[in-house]
């Protein structure tokens, strides 16, 4: 019972975790669409000093995986986010973003067949088919609306179009899916060689690239500078007429960071205590659920064109999870126990 107790909270943390996790991320880019990575930094920063305190407890656990092959995983994985974020910065919208990065199992095909020289059966190779047409048609139908999005107080003259940097920011997605999907095979022989640590992986994989943001310690500051001098929110202090007031992008970005953690947190609890066809499901549906409350509450725009590329990107990855064929043979086994209790009884 303790079991399917922490499974159903995980699922809770995904939900309310990731969901609102993206509300505050489209909260931030709708008023500084630049903060991609300022964005990254603090949530770097804020997983590394919990894992410093709770994980590592300042040092003093030896970690169980060796340091030199955390420096690739490090590498990979920094990347991989720094690109996520910091393609809003050319003109992607936020439905655009979500639809993009749901292509995972296309890029985890991709290389498992150039690296693992994996094989896979027609079921699958047709998901990731209509999963890839999905994103591309959805790319196809949002480059004709390609607008500059850039903060005013950062806004430059260019000879360069809003498409070119729009193709740019595309280009930064594709790259951050790759890396990922390379990623997570190099894990896998990780964890096989050390076996699964996800708190302490959590921590140096957080922790490690810290100093790399000292390259784009510039552009964090511009976009600190946007934050601090963002629009001021004054939130009542209760049973007094007094109110605590804040820069409103301040308020955003400690929620983003908060949200992303118990996120994370959550995705991982889900992964050691469910089957792969749960986490599937769960993850999915949340990506789903985040895609709709973009397009209702931000109002973004959203055609009948996007609507098929999403409807074939969702369904290719219930596909090649063999979602509905494990569902049928989970309740046909049910029903035989549940017979076999009657014969039995």
């Amino acid at each position: 019972m303790a079991l399917n107790m922490k499974a159903l909270l995980a699922m809770i943390g995904v939900f309310l975790g990731c969901c609102s996790n993206v509300v505050f991320l489209e909260l931030i880019i709708q008023i500084d669409p630049g903060a991609g990575n300022l964005i990254t930094f603090l949530q770097f920063l804020f997983i590394a000093l919990e894992g410093l305190i709770f994980t590592s407890k300042f040092f003093t656990v030896k970690p169980k995986i060796a340091m030199r092959d955390y420096v690739m995983l490090v590498v990979l994985f920094f990347g991989a986010n720094v690109c996520n974020n910091y393609a809003f910065n050319f003109n992607i919208a936020m439905p655009l973003h979500m639809i993009f990065r749901s292509g995972s199992l296309m890029a985890n095909m991709i290389m498992g067949i150039i690296l693992l020289k994996k094989r896979y059966n027609l079921r699958q190779y047709s998901s990731v088919a209509m999963i890839t047409a999905g994103i591309i048609l959805c790319t196809l139908v949002s480059s004709g609306n390609v607008k500059d999005n850039t903060h005013h107080s950062l806004k430059v003259a260019t000879s360069y179009s809003d498409f070119f940097w729009w193709c740019v920011g595309i280009a930064l997605l594709a790259i951050a899916l790759l890396v990922t999907a390379y990623m997570g095979i190099y894990q896998e022989v990780i964890y096989k060689r050390y076996g699964k640590h996800p708190n302490e992986a959590l921590f140096y994989t957080h922790m490690l690239p810290l100093p790399g943001f000292l390259v784009m310690a510039g552009n964090i500051a511009q976009h600190w500078s946007i934050a601090v001098n963002s629009e001021s929110y004054s939130l009542p202090l209760f049973g007094s007429n007094l109110s605590v007031s804040f820069p409103l992008i301040l308020f955003y970005l400690l929620c983003n960071v908060i949200t992303q953690y118990v996120c994370i947190s959550s995705v991982y609890v889900l992964t050691t205590e469910c089957a792969s066809l749960t986490v599937t499901l769960v993850v999915t549906l949340r990506k789903f659920v985040s895609l709709l409350f973009s397009i209702v509450y931000f109002r973004n725009p959203f055609t009948l064109s996007h609507w098929l590329g999403t409807v074939l990107v969702f369904f290719g990855t219930i596909l090649f999870a063999n979602v509905i064929n494990q569902v049928k043979d989970a309740y046909q086994a049910r029903a035989q126990r549940q017979l076999a209790k009657l014969k039995t009884g």
